[in-house]
């Protein structure tokens, strides 16, 4: 029985947002152009970034399951991406910008702060007041395979090929062995839990692919960082306060206004500048591939200072998604055949 944690790219098809734009309207120094093509395996410093990134995410697990002691979902969320706007942009001018002004962009804005933020974030938040961190992080390991299927339906240069269907297949049946036959019996609180978790990965997928507009639309991996989390929070603002009430709640305790800084700061504010420059150089598969290294991360944290225990069905269903995702990457089979062929 699993432990539970205490609470806590090419356009869409049909997209609008086929603009031109200037550099007053994106409000950089100058717009970034990109020629590298993002149907490929990564390079040496992309994978560094990769795993960078992993150790910035992974901590977002530890910490909810510390936030979520005392702060409601929606205002936990809140909190998350509205410290982070604040940071961001304070930060701004540093890097010689600003946020851009022009209606269209500030759209694009939003549509990737419901879907990268508004919508994950708070399924994974309820999520982990049912079941524990590391099984959260693992069922969020499941994004690059759902953004395969949707890069290749929405994107001309991230289609799915034989390798990519093989490492969907290995992931999902990880997925079956992770969550157990219990799924196809029951459908108890743990298990709308799990499922709400893969919503979550879903909505990563699709935000993988609409984020690659940015790139086209020559808006910096800053610029879009900060825009994105300022729009969340304002978003996710209205629904806290009308929800929740958080001025009613008592004053949390300094752990959780640790939890939320570490959040705000290290799981969104730096993660977001290292995601989007990401996905403008490799691509929304492959920056998805984060998501196998996240469960590592997690696990660790939450057994060596939550005390959760790992289970044996987490650990397979762990290395089955591994699978997947190297044969999606094409390193997998590659390695094979040089060793098969000595």
């Amino acid at each position: 029985m699993r432990q539970a944690a205490v609470p806590g790219s090419g356009d869409l098809a049909g997209a609008p947002f086929i603009i031109s734009t200037t550099e007053e309207d994106l409000g950089s120094p100058a717009a970034e152009s990109a020629s590298r093509p993002v149907n490929r395996s990564m390079h040496a410093p992309e994978w560094g970034m990769l795993v960078a990134l992993s150790i910035l995410w992974g901590g977002s697990f530890f910490f909810n399951a510390i936030a979520v002691k005392e702060l409601a979902p929606f205002t936990t969320v809140f909190l998350r991406v509205g410290v982070a706007a604040l940071i961001l942009n304070a930060v701004l001018p540093l890097f010689g910008y600003r946020l851009p002004r022009a209606p269209r962009i500030w759209a694009v804005f939003f549509g990737m702060g419901l879907l990268n933020n508004a919508v994950p974030f708070t399924l994974f938040v309820w999520g982990q007041t049912h079941i524990a961190s590391g099984l959260a992080s693992i069922l969020n390991a499941t994004t690059p395979l759902f953004t395969v299927i949707v890069a290749h339906i929405f994107t001309e240069d991230e289609k799915l090929t034989r390798n990519r269907l093989l490492g969907v297949l290995f992931g999902f049946v990880g997925v079956i062995v992770m969550i157990g036959p219990q799924v196809l019996r029951s459908l108890g609180n743990d298990t709308l839990a799990e499922f709400a978790c893969l919503g979550a990965a879903l909505s990563y997928a699709f935000a993988g692919v609409f984020g690659r507009r940015f790139k086209r639309l020559g808006v910096s991996p800053v610029l879009t960082a900060t825009g994105q989390v300022t729009a969340s929070a304002m978003l996710l603002g209205p629904v806290a306060f009308i929800v929740e009430q958080p001025w009613a709640a008592p004053v949390p305790s300094l752990e959780v206004i640790g939890a939320v800084l570490g959040l705000a700061l290290i799981s969104t504010a730096l993660g977001y500048l290292l995601y989007f420059r990401l996905l403008e150089t490799a691509g929304a598969t492959n920056l998805l591939l984060v998501t196998f290294l996240l469960p590592v991360s997690s696990l660790l944290l939450g057994t060596l200072v939550l005390g959760e225990r790992i289970v044996a069905d987490e650990l397979l269903g762990m290395a089955l998604i591994g699978a997947g995702l190297l044969a999606i990457d094409g390193r997998g089979p590659r390695l094979a055949l040089r060793w098969l062929q000595g």
